[in-house]
């Protein structure tokens, strides 16, 4: 399996949980140039992956604010009221 099917098949929980391991496993300076880079690449896709996450969950929150008159309403995450 290649690094961009192993990175879709992620969700934004376990891709944060192995961008951590990514990280303290390159901090500790015992992995070989080619070995980081491969993680480096690795850390790279898991965070496209996860920003991607973040956009399409910020498209679809919705904020249901009470209106003066008592009715519901709903808001785009950005603040857009919707009927």
């Amino acid at each position: 399996m290649n690094k961009k099917a192993e990175t879709t098949e992620h969700t934004f929980e376990s891709a944060i949980s192995r961008l951590e391991e990514i990280v303290r496993t390159m901090e500790g300076g015992d992995v070989p140039l080619d070995s980081s880079i491969a993680l480096f690449e690795e850390g790279i896709a898991l965070v496209k992956l996860c920003n991607s996450k973040l956009d399409h969950a910020e498209q679809r929150v919705k904020i249901l604010v009470k209106g003066e008159d008592g009715t519901l309403t709903e808001e785009d995450f950005a603040g857009g009221t919707q009927k």
